[in-house]
């Protein structure tokens, strides 16, 4: 399985060792930057009862959350080679570790705001140059095993927020506690990974009109487009049904909210399985666009009978696991891809910006779609959004493997 950002600059002079403490370290900031995700959706009746919020106002906090990273894709993905990756990454932990300290503080709406905007700066920092980290300090036999387990990053920092914040009295308490281990991983990581000595030698090359021009190419190519959309529609039905999935359960199963925190947490760990199991298949020989197009179909029908009230409790919760599982192939299958079908290896990088504004594009538009929906229409209305999305996704990989198939010949 072949992993993106294969930076000139990080593959001069190749690690002949992987240091796997600091490899943790990464991906614990990953997972840090991932907790911010899910603990809002724990935190939602919470949030209701202390500022008076609907559904769909819930859906705008957790979309600002998101919001730089449309906007800050590509050009964080250019960033790289000219502030360092590493440098970036300690820069997105005290974003984080500044933005829940003013979510936790916060007096109003306008405030959480504020505090969820900063932090999503902080995620797109990390998510874009971490991958890079990991490209630069692990020795080629073991960036496999390390992007693997970076891939599982985001469903394992939702399920500890869902987790924890059941078991919580108060959402302001774990606000500040993602602050404080913010604060505590960012001096982690000045000891555990190493400084990048390479990038300024790239730096003369990032420009605004460079990066104008790759972009265009990357997106020209046609596969890397197509990627960074099916990204986005798994985003979108991945964060539809998880930004809610603890009212959900609630109001359909009538437990309290200590269990539907642990019910969501269940549900979202059988997502780090399917990444897992993304990597096995492809090494097998299983068509990348077969995947896309199976999980796609598997996700939109088991969203029809998670939110419309056809089936009992546990046949619903059962759908969630399935609805996550098999998802799950989608990620790890689309983030190997995009390595592959970049113009030129000088464009992997912009590819890579590309796929996490689709990521970013889905994880915002979902929540707000789905909460207006829902407090317009019910439930019924989110599985309407979720199947028809899911059709978009099957069309997508057909598209893909036509694509892909031109780009062979």
């Amino acid at each position: 399985m072949q992993y993106p950002l294969e930076m000139s600059a990080t593959t001069r002079h190749p690690p002949t060792t992987t240091p796997w403490l600091g490899v943790g370290m990464v991906v614990m900031a990953g997972v840090v930057a991932s907790l911010q995700v899910g603990k809002v959706a724990i935190a939602v009746p919470q949030l209701r009862a202390d500022f008076g919020l609907d559904l769909s106002m819930v859906g705008w906090l957790m979309a600002m959350f998101s919001l730089l990273g449309v906007v800050g894709a590509i050009p964080v993905g250019a960033w790289i080679a000219r502030a360092g990756d590493r440098r970036l990454l300690l820069t997105g932990l005290l974003a984080i570790a500044i933005g829940s300290a003013a979510g936790a503080l916060a007096n109003g709406i306008a405030t959480l705001l504020l505090g969820r905007v900063i932090e999503g700066f902080g995620f797109v920092l990390i998510t874009i140059a971490g991958p890079a980290v990991l490209q630069r300090i692990v020795a080629p036999g073991g960036k496999d095993l390390a992007f693997a387990i970076w891939s599982c990053f985001m469903p394992a920092g939702i399920a500890i927020a869902l987790f924890i914040g059941s078991v919580l009295d108060g959402w302001r308490g774990f606000w500040l506690g993602n602050a404080v281990l913010a604060g505590v991983l960012t001096l982690l990581v000045l000891l555990a990974v190493s400084r990048d000595n390479n990038h300024a030698d790239d730096a003369a090359a990032t420009s605004w009109r460079g990066m104008g021009r790759d972009t265009a190419a990357t997106v020209k190519a046609g596969a890397p487009a197509l990627i960074a959309a099916s990204f986005a529609i798994y985003s979108l039905q991945f964060f539809a049904l998880f930004s809610f999935l603890p009212v959900l359960l609630i109001e359909r199963m009538g437990v309290s909210i200590g269990t539907a925190g642990l019910l969501s947490a269940v549900a979202c760990c059988a997502n780090i399985v399917g990444n897992l199991a993304a990597g096995v298949l492809l090494e097998r020989g299983v068509a990348r666009w077969v995947l896309v197009a199976a999980a796609s179909a598997v996700m939109s029908v088991s969203a029809l009978g998670i939110f419309l009230p056809v089936l009992g409790e546990t046949p619903t919760f059962v759908l969630c696991l399935v609805f996550s599982g098999v998802g799950g192939l989608l990620p790890a299958t689309l983030i190997g891809t995009s390595a592959t079908v970049a113009p030129s290896p000088q464009l992997v990088p912009m590819a890579v910006g590309l796929l996490m504004l689709g990521s970013n594009l889905g994880q915002m538009v979902g929540p707000v779609i789905v909460g207006g929906a829902v407090d317009a229409l019910g439930w019924s209305a989110a599985a309407a959004i979720v199947a028809l999305a899911g059709g978009l996704g099957m069309l997508l990989a057909f598209g893909l493997r036509c694509t892909m198939r031109r780009g062979h010949d």
